[in-house]
């Protein structure tokens, strides 16, 4: 009957035609693609600057503009919400969050309109309260909420101020009327819970809340000690959601359980923590879930938004949604079902030594389609550029650790994980073209070392205790120069044809400027977080590190276009058209080199493109 419902609402609404930039990731399916093509593959070549808008605080962003109408809305000077003209890129207004701000959603922004366009709204959280303005002239709206915002650290069943993280940087998703949240929830011992919660765009009011860590008598609660929902944190979507909004589906990839690396007092598989869950985004009402990591240990969130398209499978068409991990995993399933497109193998894993802990005994892996990156991290992949000193250190550090593979416990004896809890897919890395099956995937090879220590804070419980606390002390393996000690590429993108599960091509993405200028190129850029996006004009867009946007051809990898700008670019373009012409904007303010010291100032600016007027 559930299945019956939901194709019968599919039916009924229309498909979402990617002519806009209305969403972050430029939709609520999170594709990252553009149906527009007007810039193509003959023509790219010849894109030219249509015009910047200078940021001018020296700080870093990676903010992915939202486009309505002729109108654009970015993350100005100190943070500030600014309104542009989208043709132009001539500021119409702007608007400064509360005084003393120190968190807000800085990776992208949510608008909202109403069936007759007679209300336009932007919704966004700061200093952990979630706020409405007015699209039209940046002032806030006082009849939202209370006084125009809404606390989001009441209505978790912990006390307040007890919570000192209850926001993401990330923007949630607009469902008709609803606001969905996911939340940021610190790393630590007594974080707060990840619940997923969906508040009234014109009220502020709570609709529905989802617990990732189960109550008494919810689905799930047996895979928890009796009383974790009361204490243990976490579990929650700070990275990414996706809507199917003909079917009225939420997809939301969930984080680990907290603390991240030792697990002693959550003992079980801890659902809901690393799952793709799929909710009625109407009611929170679980359809289905697949869990990636049981009882996480390695601090392996899932990320990167869930991307819905359509494949076709043993010769049948298949809307399915794909999430990619930062195990290098891309997991496929059925849209409605939650069914598994190809086999997961559920295979034995390594076993902890640590007091008190119990790892799960089998982790799933995919069996199709082929991870996106390395996997292991072996003294023969030590890096060519290290220094002897360097290559002597990593070398000891590497046959000193145990390293067993992805799911190597962390213990007090130093463990190796490769691709690495930075590394694999983040937040943005990944864009589809919803109609063909094409996957486009940017990932790190970042590897880490991680050990465990009791801690010895005042008023810690004990070593070795029942309630004892280790926390970890882990590091990314990263050389004196700024490199990493793995060899190049650092950086790949990865284009997958999931209609056959099988990897079409993969390059290195970009360079490091600093090896670049001896002629080292081809490595790819270093700590990337960098948003591919696709386009009908059979391009790849991507901004990188190295201070250079561009067009990639999307059956072949070439590099069809480049520029370079006066700051490295992290986050995801946006693609849009005002006026009958195409743009592409670009948020060129991040470090561009290896190290901050080395650094001038960041000369950050909004940078958009499009193809001369005559054309």
């Amino acid at each position: 009957m559930r299945t019956a419902l939901l194709l019968l609402c599919a039916a009924a609404l229309p498909a979402q035609d990617h002519k806009t930039w209305r969403d972050y990731g430029g939709g609520a399916d999170s594709a990252q693609f553009s149906s527009l093509s007007q810039i193509n593959r003959d023509n790219v070549s010849r894109l030219e600057l249509a015009w910047s808008y200078p940021i001018g605080d020296g700080k870093k962003y990676a903010f992915n503009p939202v486009v309505a109408g002729d109108r654009m809305f970015v993350m100005g000077k100190n943070s500030t919400i600014v309104c542009l003209n989208a043709a132009t890129g001539k500021e119409i207004w702007s608007h400064t969050p509360p005084p003393a701000t120190k968190i807000i959603t800085n990776r992208g922004i949510n608008y909202w309109e109403s069936k007759d366009g007679s209300e336009r709204r932007l919704l966004y959280a700061s200093n952990h309260a979630l706020r409405a303005i007015d699209a039209r002239t940046g002032e806030a709206i006082p009849s939202f909420g209370v006084n125009g915002s809404v606390d989001l650290k009441e209505g978790l069943d912990r006390d307040p101020k007890s919570i000192a993280l209850a926001q993401s940087t990330t923007p949630g998703r607009i469902f008709e009327d609803l606001i969905i949240l996911g939340s940021a929830t610190n790393q630590g011992y007594g974080s707060a819970p990840g619940d997923i919660r969906a508040f009234n765009v014109r009220t502020g009011k709570l609709v529905w809340t989802f617990h990732t860590i189960p109550r008494p008598g919810e689905f799930g609660y047996d895979g928890w000690p009796r009383d974790a929902w009361r204490r243990v944190g976490g579990a929650n979507v700070w990275g990414e959601m996706s809507l199917d909004e003909k079917r009225g589906i939420l997809f939301a990839p969930t984080a680990s359980a907290k603390y991240n690396f030792y697990g002693a007092d959550r003992d079980g598989h801890n659902l809901f923590a690393d799952c793709l869950l799929a909710l009625d985004a109407r009611t929170g009402k679980r359809i289905w879930h697949y869990q990636m990591v049981h009882h996480d240990i390695w601090d392996y969130d899932d990320a990167t938004a869930p991307k819905l398209l359509t494949i076709r499978h043993n010769g049948k068409k298949v809307d399915a949604v794909a999430q990619v991990s930062k195990q290098a995993f891309v997991w496929v399933f059925n849209r409605e079902t939650g069914e598994p497109i190809w086999p997961i193998e559920e295979r034995p894993v390594p076993a902890t030594d640590m007091p008190h802990e119990t790892t799960w005994k089998t982790q799933p892996f995919p069996t199709k389609p082929p991870p996106f990156a390395r996997q292991t991290f072996t003294v023969d992949d030590l890096s060519p550029f290290l220094s002897a000193e360097d290559r002597a250190k990593f070398r000891d550090d590497i046959l000193s650790a145990r390293n067993e593979g992805l799911f190597t416990p962390p213990g007090r004896r130093p463990t190796i994980q490769m691709p690495g809890n930075n590394g694999g897919a983040n937040w943005g890395g990944a864009a589809v073209n919803p109609a063909n099956g094409t996957l486009v995937v940017v990932s790190k090879d970042l590897p880490c070392l991680l050990k465990l220590e009791a801690d010895t804070k005042p008023g810690a419980p004990a070593a070795d205790t029942d309630d004892a606390r280790y926390l970890s002390g882990f590091g990314f393996m990263i050389a004196s120069d700024g490199l990493s000690a793995i060899k190049p590429p650092w950086t790949s993108l990865t284009v997958y044809d999931l209609n056959e599960g099988i990897i079409k091509w993969q390059i290195p993405l970009g360079e490091v400027p600093e090896l670049a200028a001896k002629g080292i190129k081809n490595t790819g850029t270093h700590y990337p977080k960098a948003g591919p996006v696709v386009t009908s004009g059979g391009l790849i867009f991507t901004g990188t590190r190295d201070r250079k946007a561009r067009a990639f051809d999307v059956d072949s990898g070439k590099v069809l276009w480049e520029r370079e700008v006066d700051a490295a670019m992290e986050g995801i373009p946006a693609v849009y058209e005002v006026a009958g012409r195409q743009y592409i904007v670009f948020c060129a303010s991040a470090q561009a080199g290896l190290t901050q010291a080395t650094q001038t100032p960041i000369r950050g600016a909004y940078v958009a493109f499009a193809l001369p007027r005559a054309e």
